[in-house]
């Protein structure tokens, strides 16, 4: 495996069969938003390796068959002034309560400022991973393992639904419906691929979400969310769904254009509460966040 830089595991691409003269020549044309003059300096800087983590040039020949690894660099990526709160540490595990739009780990415009990279860097612990995701909107628990030797007993309490969670959410409030309500739906990929749907015409449920009412303010009220199953956005779709799509939603029901994070607004998800029979240790686990949602004011009445 190679190593993490400044928190940063390298991505990969494989070389196919072709006429590339080159490896600059390739990664040209596989990645025209890179310019040449960037992968050159990547190169000269050490940042893109063959499969045994030796550094390559820009003029070695293209051999096909074969894998690149590359670090990723984003020079203009904004600061993101959210901090993360580490409430558990141990030997194996990581618990961090996350703000609203961190994200967990690095993609796109995101590199530095994701909540893996900062806790890699802070905790000096290159080989954390994530145990699961929560969306970069989403505020709360996540869970981290710091060692390969027992990260798969962790991940295999998530596989088999062994981690109890709970989130709360604030979304309008409905008189007709009675609570609680158990929504089982199959869940999709919508024709745009940030959005997923329900899907009727599937042969049965793949996500299961039971919702309870904890409190009712004006035309708003909280929810308590608790996933069965985590599929992609479910208890975004399962709430609109339901008529109730959560505050902030930029995605459910109608996908708006991309805008600028707004702390003052997010989406009103926070993932609350998990706890499990640690498989390390054998002892009971439970963890609360200590963020809560709050209610928006001009929201509340019922006017």
């Amino acid at each position: 495996m190679l190593p993490v830089r400044n928190g940063i595991g390298p991505s990969c691409v494989g070389l196919p069969a072709g006429p590339w003269p080159s490896l600059l020549a390739f990664l040209v044309q596989r990645f025209p938003a890179i310019s040449a003059d960037a992968w050159v300096q990547r190169m000269a800087r050490g940042d893109v390796v063959d499969e045994a983590g030796q550094a390559v040039a820009a003029d070695d020949a293209y051999t096909p068959h074969t894998r690149l690894y590359y670090y990723r660099h984003l020079p203009d990526e904004p600061a993101n002034p959210a901090q993360e709160t580490v409430l558990y540490e141990d030997d194996w595990l990581v618990v961090a309560d996350k703000p609203h739009f961190l994200p967990v780990t690095p993609g796109g415009k995101h590199l530095q400022q994701t909540l893996l990279v900062r806790l890699r860097q802070s905790l000096a612990c290159p080989e954390l991973a994530p145990l699961h995701r929560i969306d970069r909107e989403t505020a709360g628990l996540v869970l981290l393992a710091k060692q390969p030797a027992t990260r798969a007993a962790y991940e295999a309490l998530f596989a088999r639904h062994a981690v109890r969670k709970t989130y709360q959410a604030i979304a309008p409030w409905r008189p007709g419906l009675q609570f609680p309500i158990t929504r089982r739906s199959h869940l999709a990929e919508a024709a745009h691929f940030m959005q997923m749907q329900e899907r009727a015409d599937a042969p049965r449920p793949n996500a299961e979400t039971t919702i309870e009412l904890v409190e009712i303010q004006g035309r708003l009220a909280r929810y308590q969310l608790t996933p069965l199953t985590g599929k992609r956005h479910q208890l975004r779709v399962h709430m609109a769904a339901l008529g109730l799509p959560l505050l902030g939603d930029r995605i459910y029901p109608t996908l708006l254009p991309e805008g600028t994070d707004d702390p003052a607004n997010p989406l009103r998800l926070l993932a609350h509460r998990v706890a499990f029979d640690d498989p390390v240790t054998g002892e009971p686990r439970e963890f609360v966040s200590r963020q809560a949602l709050a209610f928006p004011s001009q929201l509340l009445s019922n006017r």
